[in-house]
């Protein structure tokens, strides 16, 4: 069977770089299935879950705002942020969560508001894997 090279870059490394079965992305307006010779494709994906089947198993990583490009059997994605499930502290996401909550209730300029809203996404999608793969 064929598979799609997955690549997940992040400003700090290369987060995941591996041939995979299938992928599913937090696409800005939905979720997007990937198989093997999918059709070209750049879209924005906005933070979320990121879901890989590989050999029967499925790993999920929280993502944040970025890019995906789609070429028939790669997959590259480019993103502010990319955390496997072991590796995302619940304590650090759910303070975040109150951080921006709270920060929510305050005076900001437009600019402000979209920062906070943003931080506000990328844990609660930490939250969304932590909570889905370990309850």
């Amino acid at each position: 069977m064929p598979t799609l090279r997955l690549e997940i870059v992040t400003p700090e490394a290369t987060a995941y770089s591996e041939d995979v079965d299938f992928v599913v992305l937090p696409g800005s307006e939905g979720e997007l299935g990937v198989y093997p010779r999918h059709v070209p494709l750049l879209t924005a994906i906005k933070p979320g879950e990121l879901r890989v089947l590989k050999d029967g198993r499925e790993t999920s990583l929280a993502v944040g705002e970025g890019f995906v490009e789609i070429k028939g059997d790669a997959v590259s994605v480019l993103t502010d942020m990319a955390l496997e499930s072991e590796k995302i502290d619940t304590a650090a996401a759910e303070a975040a969560v109150e951080r921006a909550k709270a920060a929510m209730k305050e005076d900001h300029s437009a600019e402000e508001v979209a920062s906070i809203q943003a931080s506000l996404q990328k844990a609660l999608a930490q939250l969304h894997v932590k909570r889905r793969r370990h309850p």
